[in-house]
């Protein structure tokens, strides 16, 4: 089982940031998202912290 891998923030040339997980990070078993394409995501951190929350986008959730 793998739980932690050194990803990556980086912002493209048309302005959007991207992260990247690793491969080996996404497609172990215990990964919480499972997809082939894309999913919704809500990511959010608390100021003065060095941490991103990203969790599964719940529909109801207002935004």
């Amino acid at each position: 089982m793998v739980n932690e891998g050194r990803g990556s923030l980086f912002k493209r040339k048309d302005n959007k940031y991207l992260i990247y997980v690793p491969l080996h990070l996404a497609e172990d078993s215990m990964f919480p998202f499972k997809t082939n394409s894309s999913i919704k995501l809500k990511i959010s951190f608390k100021i003065g912290d060095n941490k991103v929350i990203v969790e599964k986008w719940n529909e109801t959730s207002e935004e």
